[in-house]
């Protein structure tokens, strides 16, 4: 099953960022967003990527052609341009496609755009912005349970603020807000029969309106609720809870 992940967005909420590289390249750990949401897939046996490309794709291509030769050893005959890899280094056992879907193109858009490479078959999809500890085997098995065209994983939205308890002036408690524990929002993580297509009808159409609505409203839209973790990124704030995460090797996207 191929794994399609939307990563031509502008990203203006993160544009300490997204002003130099588009946002599924921007660096946990020292590796871009979006190798950690392949590994996810990966990790799961699933090794085929459908990648739409958009704003500044030609960054996401030039990682992809020199993955092989950045993390390895190279012997380099400068006169005849020839190099020759002595070292295979950390290379990932994918096969990636590569799919200019335009700058301003919609989500649904996007999709659409890419059903040809996928072919009249199911498969998943997912943003180029969010990382979790979901479980992809259950996910696809719940999909295929519920008889809908379409799957959408719901997240309960980790909360953004600290709490403050106060009594007079003085902070009576302090802590750290856990995930919200009422409350179901997209977070991403789609299954999709080939048919998603038909309910898209071009560029400006955006999956999470007409196309997911138009079939929730069929009961052809199931849900699969995971209660683990979820976090995006869509701030600089973001960045750097999922780096602390990372660099005190407690990230729980990642199983080695």
């Amino acid at each position: 099953m191929k794994v399609a992940i939307l990563a031509g967005g502008l990203g203006t909420r993160l544009q300490e960022e997204t002003s130099v590289k588009p946002k599924p390249m921007v660096e946990i750990g020292g590796r871009p967003m979006l190798w950690h949401i392949m590994k996810i897939y990966s990790r799961y046996g699933f090794k085929e990527f459908v990648i739409a490309l958009g704003y500044k794709g030609g960054i996401i291509k030039d990682y992809f052609l020199n993955f092989r030769t950045r993390d390895s050893d190279l012997v380099i005959d400068l006169k005849s341009g020839n190099v020759q890899v002595t070292d295979g280094g950390d290379v990932e056992d994918w096969r990636v496609h590569l799919i200019d879907t335009g700058t301003h193109t919609m989500t649904g858009g996007r999709i659409k755009r890419i059903a040809e490479y996928i072919g009249n078959e199911r498969f998943m999809a997912t943003y180029g912005d969010g990382l979790a500890d979901i479980d992809i085997n259950q996910l696809v098995a719940s999909h295929a349970k519920s008889g809908c065209l379409a799957t959408v994983t719901a997240v309960r939205p980790p909360a953004r603020f600290g709490e403050i308890r106060l009594e007079a002036a003085k902070v009576k408690a302090f802590a750290e807000k856990p995930q919200t524990e009422s409350g179901w929002i997209n977070g991403g993580f789609f299954v999709f029969e080939p048919e998603i297509k038909d309910y898209i009808e071009g560029d400006d159409s955006i999956l999470e309106r007409a196309p997911l609505e138009t079939l929730a409203d069929k009961g052809k839209l199931s849900s699969y609720k995971h209660e683990g973790f979820w976090q995006c990124m869509d701030t600089v704030r973001d960045v750097e809870l999922l780096q602390g995460l990372w660099s005190s090797n407690s990230a729980p996207w990642i199983i080695w």
